[in-house]
């Protein structure tokens, strides 16, 4: 096994760190192994694990609108929101 000598430093919002590190322990996993897994799939895949891309306009208003509490609808049950979805 390769000897673990390198250090990754991050800086962050503390709430952000602390609820990551709660939801990270209900894995099995701490902040250390989960950097390590991210790393590996970094390599595995040869670029971020996920998909990363910049919204359409059309999306990007929404979340405009949604984080300001635009346009925004609530439903009480998952019948009222597929009636509403038409589906």
């Amino acid at each position: 096994m390769t000897k673990k000598t390198a250090t990754v430093r991050a800086r962050m919002e503390p709430g952000l760190k602390k609820e990551t590190e709660r939801i990270l322990e209900q894995l099995g996993l701490n902040t250390t192994e989960a950097i390590r897994i991210f790393f590996k799939q970094v390599k595995l895949q040869r670029g971020l694990p996920f998909e990363m891309k910049i919204p359409n306009e059309k999306t990007h208003q929404a979340i405009v609108e949604a984080k300001s509490g635009q346009k925004v609808k609530e439903f009480e049950t998952t019948e009222e929101l597929f009636e509403d979805l038409d589906i």
